[in-house]
């Protein structure tokens, strides 16, 4: 990319991030989410049971239009939204950032202190609604791995960059949750429960598990989360198929190969051994990472959805994707300059005049309701993990 045209993507970018932040600013944090039909004031009219909440859920979900208000979901907080927004504006202010950054960084935190999973000795969070899936039914504030660690890592930058040994102790709570959760034990590693009530055993959210194991265990020098984090990532790796790709799961209901799960699967390989300088998942990056670049994205950037279909186009997939290829440039080559057309392609299609980003494209029409943390929060730290990179080729 010439420096001119690194240029003018850079204030591209630079203006969509400040559009995506001072939306979410201006409307408290609270937006919606996917899977959030369940707080809907027809809820009671599914008695509980998984097939109708599912029902209720999906119709919310898939709807070409915000059907949200005619159904009573309200707009509402999240804390994974708040977890990427205190994430992005780490990035921001890491670049070199004004003090208002700093701050914001710091309220999300702390509003995550205060707002965790209720119920639990250590630190955990989960989603503010009913969730039914293919597994059965988990309940409101129910605390995921997955979620959990993400805002985790979210806790371990602030404590690098800010220097405030609260989120150390916080990010310490959280590993003390997790290496409590059940746990699969195989002859080819560990699978970190995705829940705590149950075993339930997902590649993406045991790989980010492990992923910030192995960031605490380095920064307290723990030998034990070390260990678990590379059982769990073995578990993870030994299970991936011979082009490189992963199945959502083992069990033969999930299995299907998306976009962003396959892409946090190498975002946590990539931090699992930036973490601890073990390479022997290295065959297994490099073989993901290949995949992925290639697989996944149309050669103007536009993301797709599934390996072997594009639509819907999702935003989730958009923003992990862009920093998955960003980390992915000694295992790729391609992988960076696909980040940025991604990023570009996604600014120009999928963001709205009001600056928040439209939560799908379906081919025949978008649905543009404003998701929190799918979508303004995710892309806000996405952008910012883009901007670094630009950084770094100015």
């Amino acid at each position: 990319m010439s420096l001119t045209a690194n240029h003018a993507l850079k204030e591209r970018l630079e203006r969509s991030l400040e559009q995506a932040v001072a939306w979410v600013q201006a409307h408290d944090y609270r937006a919606y989410e996917p899977a959030d039909g369940n707080s809907s004031i027809l809820f009671p009219l599914t008695l509980g049971r998984v097939q109708p909440m599912r029902a209720l859920q999906q119709i919310v979900l898939r709807a070409p239009v915000n059907i949200r208000p005619l159904v009573g979901v309200g707009r509402h907080e999240s804390a994974i939204g708040r977890g990427y927004m205190a994430w992005a504006y780490l990035l921001m202010y890491r670049r070199g950032g004004s003090e208002r950054l700093r701050r914001e960084a710091v309220d999300c935190l702390n509003w995550l202190m205060t707002h965790r999973a209720r119920g639990y000795d250590e630190c955990c969070w989960g989603d503010p609604y009913e969730y039914a899936t293919r597994s059965g039914r988990r309940a409101r504030g129910e605390p995921l791995l997955i979620w959990s660690a993400l805002i985790g890592r979210a806790f371990l930058d602030g404590f690098e960059l800010l220097g405030d040994r609260a989120y150390l102790e916080v990010a310490e709570s959280i590993g003390r949750w997790i290496l409590k959760l059940p746990a699969e034990q195989t002859g080819r590693g560990i699978c970190l429960s995705y829940v705590a009530c149950r075993q339930s055993s997902i590649h993406n959210a045991n790989a980010m598990g492990a992923a910030f194991l192995a960031r605490l265990g380095r920064a307290i020098a723990s030998g034990r989360h070390l260990d678990v984090a590379r059982d769990a990532m073995m578990y993870t790796c030994s299970r991936q198929r011979a082009d490189g790709s992963w199945f959502y799961a083992e069990e033969p209901k999930y299995h299907w190969i998306d976009n962003f799960h396959t892409g946090y699967n190498l975002c946590a390989l990539h931090v699992y051994r930036t973490s601890t300088g073990d390479f022997s998942f290295d065959e297994q990056l490099a073989k993901g990472a290949v995949y992925f670049t290639r697989v996944f994205f149309e050669p103007d950037g536009r993301p797709r959805y599934f390996h072997d279909r594009t639509y819907p186009v999702d935003i989730q997939c958009a923003a992990q994707a862009i920093e998955t290829l960003t980390a992915l440039g000694a295992f790729e080559p391609e992988a960076p300059a696909a980040a940025l057309r991604v990023a570009d392609w996604t600014v120009a299609n999928l963001q709205a005049p009001d600056g928040h980003f439209l939560y799908r494209d379906l081919g025949w029409t978008k649905v543009r309701t404003p998701m929190l943390h799918w979508g303004q929060g995710t892309m806000a730290k996405a952008l910012a993990v883009a901007l670094e990179q630009l950084d770094g080729h100015a």
